[in-house]
């Protein structure tokens, strides 16, 4: 799992821009599913046909980042979010583009962080003039803070963007991992969810699931001056209960939490009061179905340094598969 964490934060994928990881995950799913394609919206939807519930699991690929505006006299490059940004945590970071160019975010001088807006904001990629930074970047470009990944102390580790190809990762493991399929199983890695949960709803709609849980990142209880919540680093794989755009099924809520139980699987209930995941859209399509969550709990998120502990990130594995392996 970490392995394939560490080759997916090499490949940028901003929302809009996935086709390069998708085209690397398809090229791993192959072994396992029965077929795999990506759909005209950039969805990865792999499937492997059985008897019994139609079961989605569903990663997204997009990663927050920015889109080139324009590109003034100066050389400098303007732009425009893509995903909600923490500017405050943006700034003075280094920058990739897409095609491999880099620059630093910077702001306007003087200005202080209660105005920091991303008008506000130009990148710095040395050029002299305008027109020697056309020939590097051009309106449309996309570009993100860019990529690392970093062990701290135990089994934590932090970079980006880990929100959310842990989870990508994950379900990339847990194809490996499986050792046979007990439902009619499809593994979808989603796109441009973090501009509006939009590539799970086509890909659940085509689909029609039965069942369907989205892999995705959570906030914690336990960070510095973190808002009260019963998610912690190391509490293992959280299982959602309702976050600000779904409420999970509550007959699949408590087979999850049976299946981790019987499993001997680390895990703790999540109850987010804002945010939302592909959770939300894959309940809505269609004639609508059964859905729930498993968040991988991460300290700051949307941010140079998200924070995972990898025994969650293990637990969150070992219940996919649990489940995959459970008739519904």
């Amino acid at each position: 799992m970490l392995n394939y964490l560490r080759e997916l934060i090499k490949i940028q994928s901003v929302s809009g821009s996935e086709e390069k990881l998708a085209l690397y995950i398809k090229g791993e799913m192959e072994k396992y599913f029965d077929e795999c394609e990506i759909d005209p919206m950039g969805n990865l939807i792999c499937h492997k046909a059985g008897e019994g519930k139609k079961l989605l699991f569903c990663a997204h690929m997009d990663e927050i980042g920015f889109i080139v505006t324009t590109v003034d006299d100066k050389g400098f490059v303007h732009f425009a979010p893509v995903g909600g940004i923490d500017f405050v945590a943006a700034a003075y970071s280094k920058v990739v583009f897409e095609n491999g160019i880099r620059g630093i975010m910077v702001p306007e001088e003087g200005l202080k962080s209660d105005d920091f807006k991303a008008e506000k904001f130009i990148v710095d990629i040395g050029a002299k003039d305008k027109k020697q930074a056309e020939r590097l970047v051009k309106t449309g470009d996309t570009f993100a803070v860019e990529p690392s990944y970093t062990r701290l102390r135990g089994s934590r580790i932090c970079g980006r963007p880990i929100d959310d190809k842990i989870a990508c990762a994950i379900l990339m493991a847990a194809a490996r991992e499986a050792d046979k399929f007990e439902n009619d199983i499809t593994f979808v890695f989603s796109v441009q969810e973090e501009v509006g949960i939009r590539g799970s709803k086509v890909a659940a709609f085509r689909c029609r699931p039965d069942y369907g849980i989205a892999i995705d990142v959570t906030a914690t209880g336990d960070g510095h001056g973190s808002k009260p919540m019963a998610v912690s680093l190391g509490g293992g794989a959280a299982i959602k209960i309702k976050d600000s755009s779904v409420i999970c099924d509550g007959a699949l809520v408590k087979k999850m939490e049976q299946v981790a139980d019987e499993k001997s699987i680390k895990w703790q209930r999540e109850v987010l009061t804002f945010g939302g995941t592909d959770t939300a859209s894959i309940q809505m399509a269609a004639a609508g179905c059964k859905v729930g969550a498993i968040s991988v709990p991460t300290r700051y998120i949307h941010t140079a340094n998200e924070t995972i502990d990898t025994n969650d990130a293990q637990a969150c594995l070992e219940l996919v598969v649990a489940l995959a392996e459970t008739k519904l």
